[in-house]
């Protein structure tokens, strides 16, 4: 017997402790990807803790100016739609 006697059993037990240690490298790698892309984060799609409705005014006024610019509405109805909002405030 070599080496203190492990015989094969000692290389059975480095091969699972090398697949261990590669399997636990790689998920904290994939984890901490995750994590950094903020990925993990959670996101808000409902309605905000203070009771709105999660959206903002300056947000609506910005997509309704950018369907203008892209001219999916023209200028009457932007014009009336962004008095709307205004309003509603």
């Amino acid at each position: 017997m070599w080496y203190g006697g492990w015989g094969s059993g000692g290389w059975v037990l480095m091969a699972v402790i090398m697949i261990l240690f590669w399997g636990l490298l790689i998920a904290g790698i994939i984890a901490l990807t995750h994590y950094l892309t903020g990925a993990g984060r959670s996101r808000q799609s409902g309605p905000t803790a203070s009771g709105e409705s999660g959206w903002s005014a300056g947000r609506a006024e910005g997509l309704l100016a950018e369907r203008f610019a892209r001219g999916e509405i023209d200028e009457d109805e932007y014009k009336r739609r962004l008095t709307v909002l205004r309003e509603h405030r």
